[in-house]
């Protein structure tokens, strides 16, 4: 698996981390939310689905 680590429109760190077919998001503060449904196109954009909250 990769990780990546971006930063969020409030400047906090957002891990990205793949392992297998799964993407694992954790924010700063160690809550987790795995991608449940990747590119969801809109007409503005694209969606990705996530199973939990994550903490700006």
């Amino acid at each position: 698996g990769g990780q990546a680590t971006l930063k969020t429109a409030q400047g906090e760190p957002l891990t990205v981390t793949t392992k297998g077919k799964k993407v694992l998001l954790t924010d700063a503060k160690g809550g987790m939310a795995v991608v449940t449904t990747a590119n969801v196109m809109q007409s503005n954009g694209v969606i990705h689905v996530i199973n939990g909250v994550l903490q700006p």
